[in-house]
């Protein structure tokens, strides 16, 4: 079926209407509908162009707020315009006469450099880089920029250093260097984590070293080397308090220390003070903070001051000097002291009045007998231990006896290298008790006044070095007892001034 097209009556008018125009009526109606058509597009296509032109406020405004936004949304720059900086400068463009974009512009270099000066303390350095270009672009001030440029540079070289540092420790540690000099594995760890704190490997190679120190220290303290173990024990503690194995390390220091405070008054209740004064030094050793073991040197001190003058009343002046020092060394201040000193003076006065003792058949058995056993012990390696039986007190009794024998003269020149080897061996191991003892054993064998001068300046100096390194480590106490050796050795050492003031000023604080 054909389709009937239904026709507009009013369309159909509408154009028979336009037909019946006159030709150019109808060619003018015709360009004048495009030509508004064109004005039509041409209107839409420049809407916003025109809007700029009518309403540059708006503009203006509109720029501001979009870098506004980049800016909290931390898009400092951008190579499309979008970025803070390109806004706010083309804001500027807009109207140079108006200080928010010019504001703006220094916040975004304000911004950047903070964002430097983060990415440099996380060793982000591409993006410090960028970042501080950019705020030296946008006028920071040069010193601020300088800083963080300097830091940034000193970074990079410390991250090339750190791998050589890791290499060089992890070398320390495998040959069992462990501590002891800038070299040593410890420190080494210890200079990277100052770089970087989280280095796992540096982290993981000081935990280590730590409880191979502790190892050390646990087989010193069998030994029976106690001022060795505490020490270590007191490095680890200083290096990482929390060391998984300190609290068992600690435990057991403190029951060496109790069974060496309990030796020490077994031993002072039996007025054996050679072995009371072994005892509580050991036991302070391990707990430097020990006041019952000081205070019983205290005691101990005006102790040996009372046998001192026993001995200057039997005209025993070599065990009078050794008692004497002994009680000097453990306690300085105390009073018994100065009395025990006049009393050996006025002795010596006295012996030098008196005639020579006459040798007796009993004297001369007595002396025969201990060189006997001088030479035993010196045979056996026991040259200054153990107190009583060592080869050096076996020849001191001989002397007090026979001071002009020969045989005991003899004796204590053979004896003689074999201390100072002993205080060369004690100074280079670093263990200044007992390089102590070895230097009264030289006095008393009769080393000479320049030698034993030298020695006591350079056991004083390493006291001082002792002390300066646990003030540093804010072990003020240690430091204190340091500084008293050293003094007492020799008041004039290098050094020995500065590092007293350092230690006034820090026990101030």
């Amino acid at each position: 079926m054909a389709r009937v097209r239904v026709r507009d009556p009013l369309r159909l008018r509408f154009l028979d209407w336009v037909r019946r125009w006159p030709p150019a009526l109808r060619r003018r109606v015709e360009f004048g509908a495009v030509g508004l058509l064109g004005l039509v597009v041409l209107i839409v296509a420049f809407r916003q162009p025109m809007s700029d032109r009518l309403y540059p406020e708006a503009q203006y405004q509109q720029t501001l707020d979009a870098a506004a936004r980049a800016l909290q949304a931390g898009k400092l720059t951008s190579p499309d315009g979008t970025g803070a900086r390109e806004l706010y400068a083309s804001a500027l463009a807009m109207d140079s006469d108006r200080d928010e974009a010019r504001a703006g512009l220094q916040r975004v270099g304000e911004v950047a450099l903070a964002k430097a000066d983060k990415a440099t303390d996380a060793r982000k350095f591409q993006e410090a880089h960028l970042a501080l270009r950019l705020a030296r672009e946008l006028a920071v001030p040069s010193a601020q920029v300088d800083r963080i440029e300097e830091r940034l540079r000193q970074h990079e070289v410390d991250i090339v250093a750190i791998d050589t540092l890791l290499a060089d420790a992890a070398a320390a540690r495998q040959a069992g260097h462990l501590d002891g000099d800038p070299k040593a594995a410890l420190p080494l760890y210890k200079e990277v984590l100052s770089m970087q704190p989280s280095n796992n490997t540096a982290l993981e190679g000081r935990e280590d070293t730590l409880s191979q120190l502790l190892q050390q220290a646990q087989a010193h303290l069998q030994k029976g080397e106690f001022e060795d173990a505490g020490a270590l024990v007191a490095r680890v503690r200083d290096f990482d308090p929390g060391h998984v194995g300190l609290p068992d390390a600690q435990a057991a220091l403190t029951q060496a220390r109790d069974k060496q405070r309990a030796r020490g008054d077994i031993a002072l209740r039996g007025k054996k003070l050679d072995a009371a004064t072994d005892a509580y030094r050991a036991a302070l050793a391990l707990d430097p903070n020990d006041a019952q073991a000081r205070d019983n040197l205290t005691r101990l001190a005006a102790a040996w001051a009372a046998r001192s003058q026993r001995a200057a009343s039997d005209f025993d002046f070599d065990e009078a000097q050794r008692a004497l020092d002994l009680a000097r060394m453990i306690d300085p201040k105390s009073p018994a002291i100065g009395e025990a000193e006049r009393h050996l003076a006025q002795s010596r006065e006295r012996g030098e009045r008196l005639p020579a003792r006459a040798s007796t058949p009993g004297r001369i058995a007595e002396v025969r007998r201990l060189l006997a056993g001088a030479a035993e012990s010196e045979a056996r390696g026991d040259l200054l231990t153990p107190p009583g039986d060592s080869a050096y007190d076996q020849i001191r009794r001989a002397r007090a006896l026979a001071p002009d024998d020969p045989s005991v003269r003899a004796a204590q020149a053979r004896l003689l290298p074999a201390a100072r080897t002993c205080f060369d061996d004690a100074l280079r191991a670093n263990r200044l008790v007992r390089a102590e003892g070895c230097l009264d054993a030289r006095e008393q064998l009769g080393d000479s006044r320049a030698g034993v001068s030298e020695a006591r300046n350079r056991l004083a100096m390493r006291w001082i070095a002792v002390g300066q390194e646990r003030l540093g480590a804010g072990e003020i106490s240690t430091a204190q007892r340091a500084l008293t050796s050293a003094r007492a050795l020799d008041p004039n050492a290098e050094g020995l001034d500065a590092f007293a003031e350092r230690l006034r000023l820090a026990s101030r604080r």
